[in-house]
Parts: C-alpha cells; structure tokens; sequence
C-alpha cells in the first residue's frame, strides 16, 4: 500500500470555505411567512445546498430546500411533486430499501422518479404512518391544496431537524441558525421517529430500537463462547447493509480511525469495491505518530485500499476550533474535541468523494464504552443501550452530520440501518457484557474475526478525538483562555451551569453565533465533560 498523498492542514493550506458547502437544507412554514424572512431561512442554509435553491408556496404554507446532488444536479431538484400536482415536498435523505418499497407500491409508477420522489408517492398511497417502512436517514416536509402538511424525522435522528411554534405558526429548518433571532427562544429538536401535522399533532411512528422478541437462546455464560449462530448473523447483517449503503453513481470513502467500528467497514467495503473494478478510498487525520493514524495505515496496507492521510499541528487544531464549534451548534467539549478532528479529516477528503461510511452507532448496540462494566443485569445493560441510542441524535450523530456535510460529503452510517439495529438487540444483552474477562464489543470482534490482522481487531477502544490527538491540544490550550475568575462569573449562564472552563469557551463561540438559543431545548451534554 502506497500513501497517496501525506500532508500539512492548517490556515495556509487550501480548503473549502463555508460558501462552497453543499449538503441539503430543508426550511418551512405551517402558516403565512414573510417572502424575505423565508428567503432569509434559505440563505442562512445555503452552506448545506449551493448547487441552487427552490421552494414553493401551498396554500397558505411554504417549503424551501438548499440543493445538493451526490452524482447528478438534476436529480436532487426540489421541491418534488406528486402525479397531479397538489401536493409538495422537500427532503433531506438517503433510502436504502427504496427498490423493494417502490415495486411494492399500486400507483402503477415503479421504475419511474428518484428515490424522494418514491417517498412522496408511498405517502401519498398509505399515509404517514407507512414512514415506519423507510430504511434510511430522513427529515422531510409535505405540504399540499387545502393546508395538508407533514412533517417528519427518521426513528434515530441521523438527519436533523429543529422546529419552533408561536401562536399557531410553525417554523421547521435542519440548523439553528437558520431562524430568525426573534424565534431562537422558542426553538426545539424535533423528536425522532415522529411525525407532525395539524390534524394529529404529533405522533410517533417508530422507536429508535424497533420492537422484537430475542432470537437466540438466553441461557449463557459471561465467559461461554458465543454461539456461531449469533456471530454469523451479526456479520451477514453488517455486510447487506453495507452493500446497501454503498452507490454505485457516487464516489465511495471510509473515514478510517484505525480503531475497530471503522476499520470493519472498511474491511466489508474493500472487496465489494474490488469487484467494481475500483479501489476504495480510506482517509485518516492525526498529530504526527497519532495511534490512530499510525493504526489506520496499518489497516489500509492491509485491505488494500487507496489509502490518504493528513497531519495536523496544536496550531492548526486551533485555528478551525471556532468554525469547528459554529458548525456543530454545540459546545459539549467532548462532542467538539471529536468533531475537531472529523472536521479536518471531512475537509482533506472532500475534493475525492462525496459519500462516506462511518463506524458511528456500534458501540450503542454492541456495548463500546467501558462503563457498560457497571451494568451486571442484562434489563440494566439493555436499557442503557436503549437509551444510549434515543439519545445519539443530539450528541454523536450531531457530530457525524455537520462536520462531514459541512465540506459537501454525505455520511452514511451501516451500524444504523435498521434492520442491523434490530438484529443487535433481538441478541441477549448477555452476549455483550463487558469486564469479566470479555472486551467491549467482544461479539462484534468475534464476529470478524479473520476479516482484520488481531492487532487490530482486538484494539483497545480510543475516542476519536483522544486516539487522533485532539483531546490534549484543545483540552490543555483552551482551558488557559479562561480564568478561574472568569468561570465562576460566568459558568451560570445557563443551566445545568457550564462544568469546565474549557467548556465556558465553546459555549462563548456558540452564544455569539446563535444569540437566543435555549440550549436545554436544542442540544445534548455527555455526563463527562
């Protein structure tokens, strides 16, 4: 394996600047809205979308969209309308079981339109509950004749969506930024796996673990060997969703920590690629000697991709922290430790591909982080997983959406298919137990083993941030930007109070971006700062 190209990011080398964005922006009005206020909406999106904008006013609502296009301009024109014209729709998403869905539909259409378009007809066909049938990532908006409207965000909460009610108006966009300062007070994620509209208000549709009875046997031993049945479904699952996720009209990459999550993806995506006749690419980013980056190449060579890295300095770490920050719309100093580093590595990645797949949702379904050693109940252990994934879509996936997309890349998550998240949690949570002898993730290493040299394989799990070197550059430099007088004055600002000084620091990049946010509205904290 030959490194395609080693070097330096920092504010002398070329990037990609917040205008030349284009990932999807969605923004809507339940109710009259001002022509200029939402054009303003659109505007303050227009990162998310620069290959063009458009929006359609129905009855006495609006939608706009902020155009991307993975592979073809054309294509990713919207507003989307239906066969007779009455009713519209905006959307930022990627459906992955859109073939078995369209030929499953009566209108007589299968074969014909994109994939949002086959979206708009099934609820068209079967109304919005048929949403629960969507494999995929999605936040879409619907408006039609006689003030039809909908709204609705995917069971897990991979796309964002935020939305702010007053006096029988409602606003819906897919950042905070994008409201009015005016409106800031009033603004709120919009939950996961529910859908809105006037007539029902609002209505879940789906959880984000779907509901069904353990499959495999419940009898064990924390220190049993798992059963092969249980290793070969975990694999078999991973790898259909990874074929799905991969598209065949786009430039494909992994982002490759070098840690386990990642580099099984890339261990599925590799051959797969092969038989294309195309080479997959794999991108890391690092301090010089970083474990991961030194782990990530080590991986590449492995599997054989084509493989690009970047390096970057405690200058340079800092120099992008406040884009860093405003582009996260958070100041959770673990989130944006992490989110430093995929910043850099999305930006350096951008010019080659436009769809990415992360390792992003394993360690809530396979039991990652090394507290799970406190659960010793599988109901404890179980619920924690739950909960961990209910509440991903402000905290890791808020990561995972903004930092990738902020320079035009689309991320793509396998470990969050459905049906993967399903069949996760369909195995006894015993199976996954942590201490005791057994690593975090163990099943899912099992699962592969053979798929990655052992090394690698059974890593010692690292936080992106701290295994690419970010956590003690920012950790150590921020904090002396704030003193102890100045943290104490000033930690109360909002509540629960900031915990860090470090933390003081982001929250002060956030509040002068987005004046009038309620953060215990709009974002999540990890427990640990």
């Amino acid at each position: 394996m030959e490194i395609a190209q080693v070097c330096r990011e920092g504010p002398l080398a070329p990037k990609t600047g917040r205008n030349a964005r284009h990932m999807c922006g969605i923004a809507a009005s339940y109710g009259e809205i001002e022509g200029e206020a939402a054009q303003n909406m659109l505007e303050r999106l227009s990162h998310r979308g620069p290959v063009g904008e458009g929006d359609t006013r129905v009855a006495s609502n609006w939608i706009g969209n902020r155009r991307c296009a993975i592979a073809d301009a054309q294509a990713g024109e919207q507003p989307i309308v239906n066969e007779a014209g009455d009713v519209f729709m905006v959307a930022d998403a990627a459906i992955y079981n859109h073939e078995e869905l369209d030929t499953s539909l009566n209108d007589g259409n299968a074969g014909e339109g994109t994939t949002i378009q086959m979206v708009l007809r099934l609820i068209d066909e079967r109304g919005p509950r048929a949403l629960a049938e969507l494999n995929g990532m999605f936040a879409i908006i619907i408006a039609g004749n006689e003030g039809r409207f909908v709204a609705a965000r995917d069971p897990v909460g991979i796309k964002p969506l935020y939305w702010a009610r007053r006096d029988g108006q409602v606003l819906f966009a897919s950042e905070l930024a994008a409201f009015d300062e005016a409106w800031r007070p009033d603004v709120e994620f919009f939950p996961p796996g529910h859908y809105w509209s006037p007539e029902s208000g609002l209505v879940r549709f789906a959880d984000a673990v779907p509901s069904s009875p353990d499959r495999f046997d419940h009898s064990m031993d924390p220190g049993a060997d798992i059963p092969e049945e249980i290793l070969t479904s975990v694999r078999d699952e991973l790898v259909r969703a990874v074929n799905l996720q991969l598209p065949n009209e786009a430039e494909i990459g992994v982002f490759l920590s070098g840690g386990l999550d990642s580099s099984i993806i890339a261990a599925i995506a590799a051959p797969i690629y092969r038989q294309r006749g195309k080479k997959l690419k794999t991108f890391a980013v690092g301090l010089d000697h970083a474990p991961d980056l030194l782990a990530a190449r080590a991986v590449a060579e492995y599997l054989g991709t084509e493989h690009y890295e970047t390096t970057y300095t405690a200058s340079d770490a800092l120099h992008v922290l406040p884009d860093v920050v405003r582009s996260l719309e958070n100041f959770d100093p673990s989130l944006v430790r992490s989110s430093v580093a995929n910043y850099l590595v999305a930006r350096f990645a951008a010019s080659h591909f436009k769809v990415v797949l992360t390792g992003e949702g394993s360690d809530e379904i396979f039991a990652g982080y090394e507290y799970f050693e406190d659960f010793e109940t599988e109901e404890e252990l179980r619920r924690e997983l739950i909960h961990g994934l209910e509440e991903g879509h402000y905290v890791g996936l808020q990561r995972l959406d903004r930092m990738p997309m902020s320079h035009g890349v689309e991320a793509r998550v396998p470990f969050l298919d459905r049906n993967v998240i399903e069949q996760g949690f369909a195995i006894p949570a015993g199976w996954k137990f942590v201490g005791k002898g057994q690593p975090e993730k163990r099943l899912l290493r099992e699962a592969f083993v053979g798929w990655l040299p052992d090394e690698f394989l059974w890593r010692k799990k690292a936080q992106f941030g701290e295994g690419s070197g970010a956590e003690d550059v920012l950790k150590q430099k921020v904090e002396q930007s704030v003193s102890e007088v100045e943290f104490a004055r000033e930690r109360n600002a909002i509540e629960p109070p900031l915990r860090t000084r470090e933390e003081l620091a982001y929250y002060r990049i956030f509040a002068q971006h987005l004046p009038g946010i309620r953060p215990e509205q709009t974002i999540g904290r990890f427990v640990t700062p």
